[in-house]
C-alpha cells in the first residue's frame, strides 16, 4: 500500500482528491490538512509514502512547508499540486525537496502514475510545467555554484534525461530505449557527473534551468 497525505486549502478540491484516491486499492489515505501549519503539525511521527502538497495556502505556503519539514528532517517524498505555471515557485519547490509537480487539472490516471512514481523514489515533472520553467528560467537565479558548468550531453544521455524527468526508473528507461539496465545506470551516473550534482532531482532541475528540457 502507498500511504498518501493530502494538503489543499480548498475544501472541495481536498475532499475530491481524497475520495478519488480512496477508490484505488493500492493507496491508503493516512490524513489530510487544509493549511501549512496543520500539515507541519501532523507530519512528524507518521509513516507517509507521498505527500500531495498545494503551493499557495494560508498559514505557511507549500514552499514554507517543504523548507520546515526538510529542516526537521521529516519531509516525505512530496508531489506539488498547482494551478499556476510560476517558474520561480516551481523551482523553489524542487530546491526545497519536492520530488515532482503537476497541475490540478491532470487526469486521475496521471495523478496515480505520479504518486506511484514518487513513492518508489523517482521524480515526476509534468511536461507542461517544465516548459513554463524553461520560459521563466532566464529570470530565475541558479542555486548552483558559479563554476558548475553544464557539459554538453550525448544524444542518448539527453533521451535518458527526458525519461528521468518524466519519472521513469532505470529499468523502464532501459525498456523504452531497448538497452540494458546497467547501461542506463552508467548513463545516469554520467549525467550526474557532468552536471556536478548528486541525485536525479537536481539533475532534472539543472536541465530545466539550462533549457535542456
Amino acid at each position: 500500500m502507498i500511504r498518501v497525505f493530502v494538503v489543499d486549502d480548498e475544501m472541495l478540491v481536498r475532499q475530491g482528491l481524497c475520495k478519488l484516491l480512496e477508490l484505488d486499492g493500492e493507496i491508503q489515505l493516512v490524513g489530510d490538512a487544509a493549511d501549512g501549519a496543520a500539515v507541519i503539525a501532523a507530519i512528524p511521527g507518521q509513516q507517509i509514502d507521498v505527500l500531495l502538497l498545494d503551493v499557495r495556502m494560508p498559514r505557511f505556503s507549500g514552499i514554507e512547508v517543504l523548507a520546515e519539514l526538510r529542516r526537521r528532517q521529516v519531509l516525505p517524498p512530496t508531489l506539488i499540486l498547482t494551478t499556476f505555471d510560476d517558474a520561480e515557485l516551481l523551482l523553489q519547490s524542487v530546491r526545497n525537496g519536492a520530488r515532482g509537480f503537476l497541475q490540478k487539472d491532470v487526469s486521475l490516471e496521471q495523478l496515480l502514475a505520479a504518486i506511484r512514481t514518487v513513492a518508489r523514489g523517482d521524480t515526476w515533472f509534468q511536461p507542461a510545467l517544465t516548459a513554463a520553467l524553461q520560459r521563466g528560467s532566464d529570470a530565475v537565479s541558479t542555486p548552483f555554484e558559479s563554476n558548475d558548468i553544464v557539459t554538453r550531453l550525448t544524444d542518448r544521455e539527453r533521451e535518458v534525461l527526458r525519461l528521468m524527468a518524466a519519472g521513469h526508473s532505470n529499468r523502464e528507461i532501459a525498456t523504452a530505449l531497448d538497452t540494458a539496465e546497467g547501461t542506463v545506470k552508467n548513463q545516469v551516473s554520467s549525467i550526474l557527473s557532468k552536471f556536478g550534482v548528486r541525485d536525479r532531482t537536481r539533475a532534472v532541475l539543472k536541465a530545466i534551468e539550462s533549457g535542456l528540457l
